[in-house]
């Protein structure tokens, strides 16, 4: 297990729910702009957004954004300490630096006691495409190997200036890659991880490789907090990250819809009533598993697992079937049914 520490009111690692992250891409100085962009996020759940603080401009706006933000704020650094002392005496609930380009090993104490002053932790981010020369040198190029005792060395800087509450990051654009360093560095460490396949790319390949790469390693029990990186609008990335958590079982709130892939036997419009449900349904928080099967030869079987479901039987009819109740013949509008049926369990 690892390090239990908070990302302000988040908890992170000890067995703590696993939580999902995002990052804007607005202009931090508009503070107004980069606060409807968070809120947005926080909205469709993310637990925790990160802003990129990159010149004196960004430390103005930054207080403003973490006292009106509704979750906790991590202030990204590059090469400045002094703009990571700025966003930690301004709010930040965590700093993400990566201590090699911090500068000295006094540069690193002053970012390290001013996080510890302030309880914030320090996430330690290793990409593959700033690997260390020598590392490169070392393993005859990118390597899992090399992420990992890099992330480590770094790590080991902060230790050494007196701080332990470290979360650390290895991400890579290459998914093999990604676990298997984050594999090899949970190894050697009990830190924090934090998951991302960075670079994933546009929405559809961007959440395919994510989801194979962060769930691979959340299936081994590897992982704390979580993003998915994707171009354009951050907005998608939170709702991809949940459902990577769903599909992992590691959150259950809200509906998990089932539906058949269709085949010559469908005798209803499976797809139709599965985005209505879908659609009308996503306010519900209840843990419950509503199936849209096709027909009723072997939907209700294939569907067993959900709560409630609906089999296609026909001619605007099928066939609502119910955990613990007998099948039940129903006809009409067949989705507002199933959606009515929904709303009298989760109440």
């Amino acid at each position: 297990m690892t390090r239990a520490m908070r990302i302000g009111g988040v908890p992170v690692g000890g067995g703590a729910p696993v939580s999902v992250q995002s990052m804007t891409n607005t202009e931090t100085r508009n503070k107004d702009t980069t606060l409807t962009q968070i809120r947005a996020l926080a909205a469709a759940g993310a637990d925790i957004v990160r802003v990129s603080v990159y010149d004196d401009g960004c430390l103005t706006a930054f207080q403003t954004i973490c006292e009106a933000s509704p979750v906790p704020i991590v202030a990204d650094i590059h090469y400045r300490a002094d703009l990571a002392v700025g966003a930690l005496e301004r709010g930040a609930a965590k700093v993400r630096i990566n201590p090699g380009n911090i500068g000295s090993e006094r540069k690193i104490r002053i970012v390290a006691d001013c996080a510890k002053a302030h309880g914030a932790p320090i996430r330690v981010g290793v990409n593959a495409g700033s690997l260390e020369r020598e590392l490169l040198h070392k393993f005859g190029g990118v390597t899992a190997e090399g992420m990992a005792e890099s992330a480590l060395k770094h790590a080991a800087l902060l230790e050494k200036a007196g701080f332990a509450d470290i979360i650390l990051s290895l991400k890579a654009s290459d998914v093999r890659l990604t676990v298997e360093a984050n594999r090899l560095v949970s190894k050697s460490c009990d830190y924090p991880l934090h998951l991302g396949v960075t670079e994933a790319g546009l929405p559809g390949d961007g959440h395919v490789k994510s989801a194979v790469g962060i769930g691979s390693l959340l299936l081994m029990g590897i992982g704390d907090t979580i993003r998915v990186s994707l171009t354009g609008d951050p907005l998608p990335e939170v709702a991809a990250g949940i459902a990577i958590l769903r599909a992992c079982s590691l959150r259950n709130e809200g509906l998990r819809l089932v539906s058949c892939p269709t085949c010559g036997r469908t005798a209803i419009d499976v797809e139709g009533i599965a985005l209505r449900v879908r659609k009308e349904l996503s306010d519900v928080k209840s843990p419950l598993t509503v199936a849209v099967m096709g027909c009723v030869v072997n939907g209700p079987g294939e569907a067993k697992e959900a709560d409630i479901g609906l089999a296609g039987g026909g001619g605007g009819k099928g066939v609502i079937f119910q955990k613990g109740r007998p099948p039940e013949p129903v006809e009409g509008d067949l989705a507002a049914i199933l959606i009515q049926r929904v709303r009298s369990l989760s109440t």
